[in-house]
């Protein structure tokens, strides 16, 4: 017999510490499963220092590396190869570095004794929480092959949508660095000239030649002022945001761009909805599975708080349903069909059936965006262009017109 330190959540989703005694390992994880808890973690007490797993130095895994890895464990696994061998297996071979020595480590974790999803959870910045939440269900539900083809797709699914909006944005970006850096060239370097030929003449300038001149005026001569104010500035906002009221008002001031606000919610939405779907699945539990989401929108102050009063709407008693409806985080529709989803016993499904209608409304979005960008940012560039050459020019006209008058 063995004692054994346990950190646990209940159905509530309270958490609490405590110790017991067990032959093993696996008699105390079915004692306390036995008990309906959900296991946070669980050591042996005489190395609950090595076993806790203090997370190691490594870097971060690309997202592709992280499919191709979790794809062949699981045909490694379904094939009968022992979870040490596959791990060591793949490390050796994954070709990327952060990777390799990641899985070098986990492998030593899991051949000494360790769960699978505990020695992961050691590596923080190559297996995310939403990872281990997941190996963590697979592992005490026997079914680790299929949850871990579960985490490929998923995140595959994650990354496709993110390769489709870099590109959509990645165009129209660099056609914006070129021509603000060809307009800033044309206001610093070629309007000064004009402003010395006016003085010269002592030209009379209109409104907007006098608004060019000063812009580039400011450019030219107070650049350096300027940017220390904008450093400062921007000092001052990065203070703010790091502080809970700050965050709210730059959550709350994007979702309320035009055209892009509404956008950026959709994408919220259909991770939380694929996140969701996927960790119930894989048999989370759906007040595990909103902690989990809680920790994967961590940088999201808004929506993490709405996702901690649905937990604690749960946690009461509430269905899902009418604890996202309470919040008003998602749009009626997707409540509506969570409702029916629960009502029928399909809640997975529908979760799944919703993801992928705000996936298409994303890629409707990206594919409009980058048809219809093109030509504004011509007519927009092109608008600019005209202003600063027709403030330029209205003074050459009138000096024009006074030669003119003054040779007959």
């Amino acid at each position: 017999m063995g004692r054994f330190n346990y950190t646990v959540q209940d159905g509530k989703g309270e958490t609490t510490s405590g110790n017991l005694e067990a032959g093993d390992e696996n008699e105390a994880i079915a004692a306390l499963q036995g008990k309906g808890f959900f296991i946070l973690s669980i050591a042996a007490e005489r190395t609950a220092h090595a076993a806790s797993g203090k997370p190691t130095a490594g870097g971060r895994v690309a997202a592709r590396d992280l499919i191709f890895f979790a794809e062949q464990l699981a045909t490694l696994l379904n094939g009968g190869v022992p979870l040490v061998r596959a791990l060591s297996l793949l490390g050796e071979h994954a070709q990327s570095k952060n990777l390799h020595l990641a899985l070098a480590q986990v492998t030593k974790d899991v051949a000494g004794g360790m769960a699978l999803y505990k020695a992961l959870e050691r590596h923080p910045n190559s297996f995310d929480h939403l990872w281990v939440s997941l190996v963590q269900a697979g592992e005490m539900g026997g079914q680790l092959p299929k949850v871990l083809k579960q985490i490929a797709n998923y995140t595959g699914a994650q990354d496709e949508l993110k390769g489709k909006i870099i590109t959509a944005m990645a165009y129209p970006g660099v056609l914006c660095c070129i021509s603000l850096g060809v307009l800033a060239f044309f206001i610093i370097k070629i309007v000064p000239v004009f402003a010395d030929i006016f003085k010269q003449f002592g030209l009379k300038l209109p409104p907007l030649t006098m608004v060019i001149l000063l812009v580039s005026n400011v450019l030219v001569n107070h650049l350096a002022s300027l940017t220390v104010v904008l450093v400062v500035l921007w000092f001052i906002w990065s203070a703010y945001v790091s502080t809970e009221p700050g965050q709210v008002t730059k959550w709350n001031m994007l979702f309320s761009v035009p055209f892009f606000g509404a956008f950026l919610k959709n994408m919220m939405v259909e991770r939380l909805l694929t996140t969701l779907s996927t960790l119930i699945e894989s048999g989370v539990s759906i007040l595990n599975a909103i902690s989990v989401l809680e920790g994967v929108f961590g940088s999201n102050i808004i929506f993490q708080r709405l996702l901690r009063s649905v937990k604690n709407d749960v946690a009461s008693g509430k269905s899902i349903s009418a604890a996202f409806r309470r919040t008003g985080i998602l749009p009626p529709l997707v409540t509506e069909m969570m409702f029916m989803g629960e009502e029928s016993g399909k809640l997975p499904d529908m979760l799944v059936t919703l993801s992928a209608f705000y996936r298409e409304q994303i890629d409707q979005f990206t594919r409009r965006f980058t048809a219809i960008i093109d030509p504004i940012l011509v007519v927009g560039i092109g608008g600019v262009v005209g202003v600063i050459v027709l403030a330029i020019f209205l003074p050459i006209f009138k000096l024009s017109t006074m030669g003119g008058g003054g040779g007959k």
